[in-house]
């Protein structure tokens, strides 16, 4: 079940990474690695524990952060009846939510773009998590698959 909703206010945000140039293939990269390494010492420090396997893709408009292993030992224990799946969805659900509100300004420094939509998938069942953020521009460069 993926749950979306619109986390941008009104305010300005003014970009200081890339000045809306497009990424070429090896920035992007570079970027990937960057957010992959920050993203696990914020889950590190805000929950203790790290996220067993991140990744991170930044294609056309788009960042999607992907995590699996996030759950705890008592999590997983909850997580073996359907109420159980319930109640650490709601809970992980809450942390993705502030996930976003503490680095989505991050992400939109660093790339120069605004970010117009979200969308999150927990799937505490599969120890998986999701996070996809649409930007207001296209963040690179074409392929040659195009």
């Amino acid at each position: 079940m993926s749950t979306q909703f619109k986390l941008v206010d009104d305010k300005a945000i003014i970009p200081t990474g890339m000045s809306g140039r497009r990424l070429n293939d090896q920035e992007r990269r570079q970027f990937q690695h960057e957010f992959k390494i920050y993203m696990e010492k914020y889950f590190k420090d805000k929950l203790g524990k790290g996220v067993d396997k991140t990744k991170i893709v930044i294609w056309d408009d788009m960042l999607v952060i992907r995590g699996e292993g996030f759950l705890t030992e008592p999590e997983k224990y909850i997580n073996k009846t359907p109420s159980g799946r319930e109640v650490v969805r709601a809970a992980r659900m809450q942390v993705v939510k502030q996930h976003a509100i503490d680095n989505v300004g991050y992400f939109e420094n660093r790339l120069s773009a605004v970010a117009i939509h979200h969308a999150y998938e927990l799937e505490p069942e599969n120890d998986f998590w999701m996070h996809v953020i649409v930007f207001d521009r296209i963040l690179t460069e074409k392929s040659s698959v195009d």
